[in-house]
């Protein structure tokens, strides 16, 4: 028989059990909800590298004496137009989640959880080489590789599955070849242009040609680039995971890049 402690004891847990369900379920909605970050734009690009170029310029004004030697780097450094060799710049800007102002190469795709409903999951890597050919205003020559293995969510929960998923250990390196040249336009040293690109682009083994439209602008010596295309993961061989807390997750995504080049 059960007594009225008892039953006051079981409602206890029960409401408890309850309560805290519906807290971690509140909890898990903030986590995985809401919280990626935003897709790459030009202008968000270039106003991060902005801001950067003026906290490098206070810190170099303090630390910097006058001398010929360092104009002479500086003027050699920005160069005049397009023309040129310009390679992947990893060093200015920061890549998290919070602060992406950096050379990155990542992807979005939608999925949909339990109890949560839909999101989205960004993967980014902040390791890429590579460099780009530009000879007056065509671009003629383009190959970039990605660090496969350093490919982060902005879930770590989903880290060690989207690895899993493309097989990081055995296929390392993701690349994007251009194959095709691309004319920027007469413009493209003074302003903003945009552009399809034509490439082939290998991940987990596999390479299928790809055209990606990209946004580019020259900004105080760097140039910004920009650029997303849509990906069907079959199309490489890599089955999407799920289960867990994972309902279903699309079989097709946007491989997004923001690269800043240094002549």
């Amino acid at each position: 028989m059960t007594t009225g402690r008892s039953k006051t004891a079981i409602r206890l847990l029960v409401g408890g059990a309850l309560a805290g369900l519906i807290v971690l379920g509140l909890g898990l909605a903030w986590f995985f909800s809401g919280d990626e970050p935003d897709e790459v734009t030009l202008d968000a690009a270039v106003e991060s590298l902005s801001a950067d170029d003026d906290t490098d310029a206070a810190t170099s004004a303090d630390d910097q004496t006058a001398g010929d030697t360092d104009d002479s780097q500086s003027a050699d450094a920005s160069g005049d137009g397009i023309d040129g060799v310009w390679t992947v710049d990893s060093e200015t800007g920061d890549f998290d989640y919070e602060s992406a102002t950096g050379s990155f190469v990542g992807f979005r795709i939608d999925e949909e959880l339990r109890s949560i409903g839909s999101t989205t999951a960004v993967g980014r890597t902040g390791d890429v080489t590579g460099s780009l050919t530009i000879e007056g205003t065509t671009l003629t020559s383009a190959t970039f590789e990605v660090d496969m293995t350093t490919l982060t969510t902005n879930d770590t929960m989903r880290d060690d599955n989207v690895l899993e998923a493309i097989e990081a250990t055995s296929f390392p390196t993701g690349s994007l070849v251009l194959t095709e040249p691309v004319e920027l336009g007469e413009n493209a040293a003074s302003e903003a242009v945009s552009v399809e690109a034509t490439g082939d682009m290998t991940i987990h083994g596999v390479t299928q040609p790809v055209t990606l439209s990209l946004d580019a602008q020259l900004v105080d010596g760097t140039v910004v680039v920009v650029g997303s295309m849509n990906m069907v993961f079959a199309d490489y061989g890599v089955e999407v995971p799920d289960g867990g807390p994972v309902v279903s997750v699309d079989d097709f995504g946007i491989v997004e890049l923001q690269l800043l080049f240094t002549r």
